[in-house]
């Protein structure tokens, strides 16, 4: 992932700290390349992330007319580390997608890690951010 984009990815978690911000990464040719921001409906927002169901909609639709495919759903934790909670797990409406978690729990330094669903379990992947 370039670092423009990594940078974008925290800095939309940070603008809205005290609740899960979440969405998708749009990529082309395989190259994430465009975020899309994603209304977190959830009743309790500070611990919880549900995706407004339109937004999804509408988001998908757009990476379609950009010629884009999925590349990752990411979500901020306000207040625990960048590892899924049994919450995370029990929601995954993309099960083979990649899940990227930005954690904003140690202050003054943002975390961002990613996992993916493997033989039934989520592992963490590589997450490498270049230049």
């Amino acid at each position: 992932m370039s670092r423009p984009l990594a940078t974008r990815l925290l800095f939309e978690a940070q603008k809205q700290p005290d609740m899960e911000v979440c969405g998708f990464l749009g990529a082309r040719d395989g190259e994430p390349c465009k975020i899309y921001p994603v209304t977190n409906v959830a009743a309790d927002p500070a611990r919880r992330f549900e995706m407004d169901p339109r937004d999804q909609i509408a988001a998908m639709k757009t990476m379609r007319e950009n010629g884009e495919t999925l590349f990752a759903i990411y979500h901020s934790h306000p207040s625990a580390p960048p590892e899924p909670s049994i919450h995370d797990l029990e929601g995954l409406g993309y099960p083979d997608a990649l899940y990227l978690i930005i954690s904003l729990n140690i202050k003054g330094v943002l975390e961002m890690r990613a996992w993916q669903r493997a033989d039934g379990e989520m592992a963490e992947r590589v997450l490498t951010v270049m230049d």
